[in-house]
Parts: structure tokens; sequence; C-alpha cells
């Protein structure tokens, strides 16, 4: 396994008295060159790697460093050694880097790293040893020892980087015209251009940089605004790549070694989220302690080894033990990549491509015969455009998949492309009406042509000057905007523990916008569509009066055939457009339970299972519109029960409800719900209920002992939960 690449990194910065200087109206470098370490070290913080960063100040009023002695390096400062940077580098940058009173060489702390990056990375391994200088170059410099300087650095594999507040041909600029405007942070000489120290310290830059790294050198000398942008992405993290090496058969006599490796995948934030406690912020504090206990009214504890797995199957629980859960386990002979035979690639779908990752198949490097075999099936494939189709497994642990491999020729590798595919049990079959069959609905040639137009200037790929299709909306290139979020938030709070949360940084914002081009070039087709497709008003028609309206409805017909004539007379556009109900919604969840009721497209027991699920999400938003729609779906839910012969299910339910109301907070709720006289249901309205009319009519008077008031909230349902489980 390769080793991961490992980094020391020392940033040096320049505190003097000078970078506090600026032009009125524009940020002082001091503070530019603080937001550039801020970033960096917030990458390095969340980039999940191994490098070690320290923080050399130069220009402060005291000197603390090991070769301070005799009068030389003076006011330098080892603010921090060698070590992973954390969120107390974090906090030290934000409260304790300060600008300082004196002024430094910056040549000389350039050297005061050199001797920290050889004394601190000595018996280490590391790949990269880099320094990181952020100055104006504001103060007089000897170049005496520069010769030395530079060869010490190459003789060490030390690399630099330089950041200033002015690019790096502004002595050019300077001196062609002092009034021509410069970047975005002003020289510390405004209106003059470069002074006399700084041309001559760029000149020395110029001369490390062109001598360490040739003619790429100047590509590492930055300005502060630069480098705030290109920092302001947090640092993707690295990820080495795992070879998962196997062998690829086809049929029972054709073998070739193959090596996979994750092409893309789902990214994952490494660190999670762990509770901790309140004031002590250690994770060690917080104690956490499992209980078992029977659903009874006594809730009698039980032994962890006293219990068993069930599963559930309709209102039934199946026991199911680990010993029965081994032997169910589906038994294969480990990895696996055969191929079962030949398509067409037309024939694979793009819609039906699943799972979380796409795998490259390459053959192994050391072998040959197999790269040969391997090539040649890529180019069989890729002429005859057709694709395999692959039973695949990762290990002895994973369930087999079956995927399609598809060949894959670049300019400088080739590859077969492994996707997974759908087993039947994954695609989801729905019909829909069709607009077509309605002339109403019937878009005429000028609609249809102002619609392709729309498409046609919001397209996201154009030709270059070459003729070639280019994206001008590059998703590859957009970091991922929840851990772009997180990251800035979480340094927030760490360096911030109780001020408010900061906006999203509008880059960011900026990134997930339609490209200004697209929008530009679909003002026109936008307008276009609008007019053609014009939005009226549509008044509702003055209900008609039938004669139960006017006459009134017999009151000698019982409530449940009511419920019927009304449930079937309600018949509206939205439920002609949407066709047969199959669950039950969110929008209309009573309306829904009756028509499933009705349709009798599931059992009465799932469309129960469903409501109530229904009714608890309701219960979680403490609003009174909530409450509202939660007690119109109990009375459909008793009214349905009623109307079947059915109580069990009602009353186990509100039963179970009402012992859940003090925990859930749910008073207010209980209270409207007494207000509706929503009991159960008894014997007297349904003969297979055990609940007489009396225990029915005290059921909704709720009180609240002593205990129950005492003890603190909780939100767990257990009872609902699992009443819900076993309908």
């Amino acid at each position: 396994m390769a080793r991961a690449a490992k980094s020391a990194l020392v940033l040096c910065m320049d505190v003097g008295f000078s970078m506090s200087n600026s032009e009125p109206g524009h940020e002082p470098p001091f503070e530019q060159a603080k937001k550039v370490i801020q970033k960096f070290v917030q990458r390095q913080v969340f980039a999940e790697n191994k490098d070690e960063v320290a923080l050399v100040l130069f220009g402060t009023d005291g000197t603390k460093n090991p070769l301070a002695k005799d009068g030389q390096y003076e006011n330098i400062t080892v603010h921090r050694h060698l070590m992973m940077p954390d969120f107390e580098l974090l906090q030290e940058i934000e409260s304790e880097l300060q600008p300082g009173g004196q002024q430094a060489d910056w040549l000389d702390a350039l050297v005061v790293c050199m001797d920290l990056l050889q004394n601190e990375t000595m018996g280490k391994k590391n790949d990269r040893l880099n320094i990181v200088m952020l100055t104006d170059l504001n103060i007089q410099t000897s170049a005496d020892q520069l010769d030395v300087i530079i060869q010490n650095l190459k003789k060490a594999g030390i690399t630099m980087q330089f950041f200033l507040p002015f690019p790096v041909d502004e002595e050019d600029r300077g001196n062609s015209d002092g009034d021509a405007p410069g970047p975005s942070a002003a020289p510390p000489r405004p209106g003059k251009g470069l002074n006399k120290q700084q041309k001559q310290g760029l000149e020395m830059v110029r001369n490390i940089m062109t001598s360490l790294e040739e003619e790429d050198g100047l590509d590492e000398v930055y300005t502060f605004s630069d480098a705030l942008e290109k920092l302001s992405i947090f640092k993707r993290i690295d990820r080495r790549p795992m070879a998962w090496p196997c062998q690829m058969t086809i049929g029972s006599s054709l073998t070739i070694r193959i090596v996979g490796y994750k092409a893309v995948t789902e990214e994952k934030v490494k660190k999670s989220w762990a509770v901790v406690d309140a004031q002590s912020h250690q994770r060690d504090d917080v104690k956490r302690e499992s209980v078992y206990c029977l659903n009874d009214d006594d809730e009698t504890e039980v032994q962890k080894d006293d219990t068993i797995q069930g599963f559930r199957y309709g209102s039934d629980i199946v026991p199911f033990s680990k010993v029965d859960e081994d032997q169910m386990k589906y038994k294969h002979d480990g990895k696996c990549f055969a191929v079962l035979g030949f398509t067409k690639q037309e024939a694979i779908r793009r819609h039906q491509f699943m799972g979380s990752q796409v795998v490259k198949v390459f053959a192994p490097r050391d072998d040959e015969h197999a790269a040969v075999a391997l090539s040649a099936l890529i180019h069989a494939l890729d002429g005859l455009k057709m694709a395999a189709i692959v039973r695949y497994a990762y290990d002895r642990r994973s369930n087999p998949q079956v995927g399609a491999a598809f060949p894959c020729i670049k300019e400088k590798y080739e590859c077969l492309l492994y996707v997974q595919l759908p087993y039947m049990e994954d695609l989801r079959h729905f019909s829909f009406p069709m607009l077509e069959n309605n002339k109403k609905f019937k878009p005429s040639e000028s609609q249809l042509s102002a619609v392709d137009s729309l498409i046609d200037s919001m397209m996201l790929v154009e030709e270059d000057e070459d003729g070639e299709s280019v994206d001008i909306f590059k998703v590859n290139h957009i970091p991922n905007p929840q851990f772009q979020r997180l990251f800035q938030c979480l340094h927030h709070r760490g360096v911030n523990p109780d001020g408010p949360l900061p906006c999203i940084e509008p880059w960011l914002k900026a990134a997930l916008e339609r490209p200004q081009a697209v929008s530009t070039r679909c003002q026109a087709p936008l307008q276009d569509v609008k007019t053609k497709f014009p939005m009226k008003v549509v008044l509702k028609k003055k209900e008609q009066k039938t004669s139960a309206d006017v006459f009134g409805i017999s009151t000698d017909e019982p409530d449940a055939k009511k419920v019927k004539v009304d449930e079937e007379t309600e018949y509206n556009l939205v439920e002609i457009a949407q066709g047969k109900v199959t669950s039950v919604s969110s929008v209309n969840p009573s309306r829904d339970f009756c028509t499933l009721i009705r349709q009798k497209t599931v059992s009465f027991d799932q469309a129960c299972q469903q409501l109530t699920h229904r009714i608890e999400q309701l219960l979680g938003n403490r609003s009174t519109d909530y409450y509202t729609k939660s007690i119109a779906c109990i009375q459909a839910f008793r009214d349905q029960s009623v109307s079947s012969g059915n109580a069990e299910l009602f009353n186990s339910y509100m039963q179970s409800l009402k012992r859940s109301v003090p925990d859930r907070n749910l008073q207010e709720f209980w209270d409207l719900l007494r207000q509706d006289a929503l009991t159960l249901i008894s014997k007297d309205e349904v003969g297979g209920s055990t609940v007489s009319k009396q225990d029915a009519s005290q059921f909704l008077a709720f009180e609240q002992k002593e205990e129950e008031l005492a003890a603190p909230a909780q939100d767990d349902t257990g009872d609902v939960d699992d009443l819900l489980d076993m309908m």
C-alpha cells in the first residue's frame, strides 16, 4: 500500500508597521495577509491529511527564535512549531496575530524558517518542504548572502512561494505611469508605485524563484487578492487510489487479471457529529445506557440476551435469530467480475444507471498478457458499440450486483467503466394520463417553436473557435456547497463560540447560479414564452344548490351512510388529473385515506398504517394548522373504522397517542381533540369493540400525574412507533 504524501510547511508573515499602511478606502496588507493565512490553515484543518504547519512572524516587538544571538535575527518570532494544524491555531491567528511596531529583514526571517524546517523534519519522511512568505518587501535588505541562501534552499530541497500586496510586474507599471490603476490591494506608497526598497526586494524575489524553479518560478508569486480568491474554496480531501484486484471471467475457460479503481463516488465528510457534554465539550463525559423494557403497564426491564430480532410481516412479527440471519445471507465465492453476456450500448438507458460509484477496470501494470487480452476486448466492444453485462461482487461479505461494463479509450489509457444496473425490484413503473388526448391542452406550432428557442438559448454547451463543444457550466469544477458551508460554519463556530453563524459566502452563491451568458441569452425567448402562454385568472364558478342543501339531509340516515354519500360525490379536477390514488399523501391525507378505502387498492390495515404515519408527521409540527389537519385525519380514521366494523386499530392508536401526550407536549392538541369529542369507538357503535360506552366518554378526560410532570420531556414515541410498525 502506498504511503500517503506528507508535507512540512512554514508560513512566514510580515507583521511590521509598514504592513498596516494603505490608501484610504483600501484594506491594509496586514489584514489581507492575515486572511490568506486563515484561509490556508482552514483548508489544512478540513483536508484530513497529515501535513504539518509552522508559523513564523517577523516585525514583532519581541524576539523568539533559536538563531537570535549577538543582535542578529531580532524581531523574529517562531509563533508555532511544526505540527498538524487545528482549531487552536485558528483561534490564535484570530485573536493573537496583531500588527507589530518594528521592522525585520525578510531574508533573516527566511533563514529562520529554513533552520526550523531542517531541524524539525530531521528523521521524518516528508515529500515536500515548503516556505510561504507573506510580505510587502518594504524594508532595506542586504543581498550579500542571497546566493548562499539560494544554494542552501536547493540543497535542502525547499520550495518557496511569495504572497505580495502587488503583482510581480508592479515595478514596470509603476515606472510607466504612477497614476495607473493597480491591484485590489494598493502599494504602501499610493500614487508613486514601488519605493526603492520594494523594487530591490522584488528583484531579489525574482532571483530566488527563477533559481529554484527556473522559468516557472514566477508562477509561484501571488498577490493577496488572487490568493484569497483561490483559497476561498476549501481544499479537496485527498484520497489515494485503492486497488481492487480480481479475475474477470468470460465463460468457463477465459480469465483475465484486472485491477479496479473508483473513478466516481459520493464524497462524505469523514468526521461525523458526536454527542458531547454542553459544558466541558468532552465526548467522554457523556455515557449512554440502553435499557430494554416490555410494553406493559409496569415497563418490566429485560436483559439484552433475552431479546431477539423480529421481522414485521404485515401485522405479524416473525422472530429471526442471528443464526437464522447468517444462514439466510447469500453465499458466494468472494470477489467476482464475471461477464454474463453482451448487449448493444443503446439498449442500456442512461436513467437505468444506479449505485453510488463508477469503477474503472484496468489490467495490472506487471501483466503484459492481461493487458493485451483486456485491450482486445475493449477495442472489440468499442468497434461494435457493445457493452458487457457483468456480475460484480466486491468481496465475500457484499451482495452481488448486476452491472454494465462500457469500453473507454483515451489518448493516454484505455479501460472498462463499470456502472451498476437495477434489479426488477429497483424499477418503478408509473402510468400518467396523456396530455395529447385532450385537444384543449394541445400546443400550437408557435408555442412549440417558442419553447424550442428557449431550450436552445439555455444550452450549457457551446462551440469554441475551433468548432469543438465546450461546457460553460463545468459541474466537476464546482465544489460541493454542503462541504463548503459546513466547513465555513465549523470554522466560525470554532473561533466564535457565541456569535451567530455567518451568511453563505458570495462566491459560493454565484457558483451555483445560472451562467451570466445563458441568463443574457435567454431573456428574449423567455419573454416570447410568456407571451405565447398567457396566464389567466380562473374564477371559481358559483356552486349549484342541490335538494339536500335546500331541504336538508334526512336525519333518519345513519352517519356512516352520510359519510359514504359525501365521499362518493366528492370528485374534482385534481383527482381526475392525479388518476388513481395509491398512497396517503401529505397534501390531503384524510381524503386520500377515504379514497384508498373506497377503491380497495390496499388492505384496510395498510391504509390505516399510512394514515397514522402521516398523523405522526403532522404532530411533529406544533402548530394549530397542523393540529387541525391531524384531527381531520383522526375523524376520517374513526368514520372508516366504524363503517368497516373494525375498531381495534383505531382504539389502540388513540390509547397509545394519549400515553405519549405528556412526553411530546401535545396538551394543546388533546384539548382540540376533546372539543370535537373524538373518543374511542364503543361496543354500541361496533360490536367487536372491547370499550364500553362509559369508558369511551371518559377517555378524553386527561389527568397528569405529579411524577409525569416532574419527568424531563423526551422525544421518544416508542409506544406509538411500535404500534404503527405492528399494523
